[in-house]
């Protein structure tokens, strides 16, 4: 029986959530790789632009994305839009950040928008809500 929940442990381990964070700043970048490594079991992911995400989800599939609106090369609407046209990835929910988010680009495609400066106890929130 105790190979049982050592198994289970590192299953566990391995099984961990995924936060594949877009976000071309690197302090706030850094800020939400620390919060959600430190406040949290899920592991984030970090990259500068939808380019390099949508290399990354080649590799891995992530269980929530954290976009910025405003990324070199093309914005966190055409990030969203790309990354859902994958069906594996058509159901991963997206926490959206900008200065000002765009009410009408987020509504229809039901991404959670959060004004910056980020609140970090609202978007723990968020995440738990949207991993559970």
């Amino acid at each position: 029986m105790p190979d049982n929940q050592e198994q289970s442990s590192t299953e566990k381990h391995i099984i961990g959530k995924t936060s594949l964070i877009v976000e071309d700043d690197d302090s706030f970048g850094e800020f939400l790789c620390q919060a959600i490594s430190q406040e949290t079991l899920h592991q984030p992911l970090r990259v500068p632009d939808g380019f390099q995400a949508l290399q990354v989800i080649t590799e891995i599939t992530p269980d929530l994305v954290i976009l910025d609106y405003y990324l070199p090369g093309m914005n966190g609407i055409e990030l969203y839009d790309q990354l859902h046209a994958a069906r594996r990835l058509e159901h991963l929910p997206a926490i959206m950040t900008s200065p000002g988010v765009l009410e009408h680009d987020i509504q229809d495609r039901h991404i959670v928008g959060m004004s910056k400066p980020v609140e970090l106890s609202k978007l723990l929130d968020i995440i738990a809500e949207l991993l559970g």
